[in-house]
């Protein structure tokens, strides 16, 4: 216990997780975060004179810096391991299969491909697909190897926008978001390394538009893996940090489809 403690007590901690606040960005698919003060100081105040407040949160499962349990998808009606979907849902009680709530905590090795520093510029094009070359080029870079049971996350640099919440999501006439990211390939150079999870600072993972989001069927449905999305890796990038301890938890959304996370990286 000792060793540990003092590991940690050495350890740099890198905040992953983007902030939460009115106007964020958010899918057009998923519900925006809702805040207001619920109560506020003088409201109520105690004979010796101490108030406090408190608010109400209302927003969706994969809004914010988030992680997608396995239910998230379905193809052709079934969820990852071919259990129906249908026999397994209900409005009230969510999916009864892969729940956000039967999730452990994450603490596992973390991996980040900078696939922006890599190419050279602050930000990668709306359109940039990240292939397996890529990624394989940016282990090369970084003195890294993705290895099972990791959870890898790929830059884009696209944090930098999370306060412009216009040019981060990019959404056109109809709601269609614009992003870079891995297509199919690059879904499978992951697992076929068998990581844990895959995670990105954008708000799709995937390269976006994709209608059929074969992405997220493959690593979800098909593969078990998890997807990570609007993470922030800035400082990561900065210090050039490439390899670390991967610390977050879901919430216990009983029958929840996802969860925000507050993901650490930890560096000794």
């Amino acid at each position: 216990m000792k060793q540990l403690l003092d590991l940690v007590g050495k350890a740099k901690t890198y905040d992953l997780a983007q902030p939460y606040y009115v106007g964020m960005p958010h899918h057009p698919a998923h519900p925006p975060f809702l805040f207001s003060l619920s109560k506020k100081h003088g409201d109520m105040i105690s004979p010796e004179g101490a108030s406090s407040a408190a608010e109400t949160i209302t927003f969706g499962g994969h809004v914010g810096t988030h992680i997608d349990a396995l239910c998230h998808f379905s193809c052709g009606g079934l969820l990852h391991g071919g259990h129906a979907a249908e026999a397994v849902q209900s409005y009230g009680k969510g999916l009864e299969q892969w729940s956000v709530d039967t999730m452990p905590p994450i603490v596992r090795r973390g991996v980040m491909l900078d696939i922006a520093k890599l190419a050279g510029v602050d930000e990668l094009p709306e359109d940039f697909v990240i292939t397996p070359g890529l990624m394989e080029a940016a282990e090369a870079a970084h003195g890294v190897k993705a290895a099972a049971g990791d959870v890898v996350l790929l830059r884009t640099g696209w944090a930098r926008y999370w306060d412009d919440p216009r040019r981060y999501i990019r959404a056109q006439r109809g709601g269609v978001v614009y992003g870079p990211g891995p297509e199919l390939p690059g879904a499978q150079w992951l697992s076929t390394r068998r990581v844990f999870a895959g995670g990105s600072d954008t708000i799709s993972f995937e390269r976006v538009p994709m209608p059929n989001m074969p992405v997220h069927v493959h690593l979800l449905v098909e593969s078990g893996i998890h997807i990570m999305e609007a993470l922030d890796m800035e400082q990561l990038s900065r210090d050039g940090v490439y390899e670390f301890l991967f610390v977050a938890a879901p919430l216990k959304f009983r029958g929840g489809t996802g969860s925000p996370v507050r993901p650490f990286a930890l560096v000794v």
